[in-house]
């Protein structure tokens, strides 16, 4: 199976709710708006509170865009994992291209951590954002930035496990 591209939609919660964050709606009708229906949608994200449902599965419940496929990754906690695991779909199919959905701030560190993932495959990553910014949420991006590669380091060993 080979698809031209796989948008990769990055889940956001607070952890308290049992419906979608504003943050991640925005997100899931940002990916609805640039997926098509020869794309792979990879929605992803965790549940922060045990016996909810997973960011990924609230998303699954809400998407209403075009896809040739749709795969939840309930499992994701970081970005790096959302990435890695992403990956697997992403060779799956046979992707030349990727688009991460996720806020502007949050951008290019995703960005850049898939891209350290598909290092060597040409496959070409590039993002797409709802409107709006948070001053928090970039100063959060800041302290988090210099745990990016520990988190690609152990996403590599975590691979490459026999």
């Amino acid at each position: 199976m080979t698809a031209g591209r796989v948008v990769v939609v990055l889940g956001y919660s607070s952890g308290d709710g049992a419906e979608l964050h504003p943050v991640c709606a925005a997100r899931l009708e940002r990916a609805a708006e640039v997926a098509t229906a020869d794309d792979v949608v990879v929605l992803s994200g965790w549940a922060r509170t045990s016996g909810r449902h997973s960011e990924a599965e609230l998303m699954r419940a809400a998407w209403r865009g075009s896809a040739r496929e749709v795969v939840v990754d309930p499992d994701a906690r970081t970005t790096v994992e959302n990435m890695a695991n992403a990956l697997n779909d992403v060779l799956r199919v046979g992707a030349r291209e990727v688009v991460v959905v996720t806020s502007s701030w949050h951008a290019p560190r995703a960005k850049l951590a898939l891209r350290w993932l598909l290092l060597h495959t040409g496959v070409r990553v590039r993002s797409a954002s709802p409107a709006g910014r948070s001053t928090r949420a970039s100063l959060r991006e800041v302290v988090l930035w210099p745990l990016l590669p520990f988190q690609l380091w152990a996403a590599g060993r975590k691979s490459w496990r026999p």
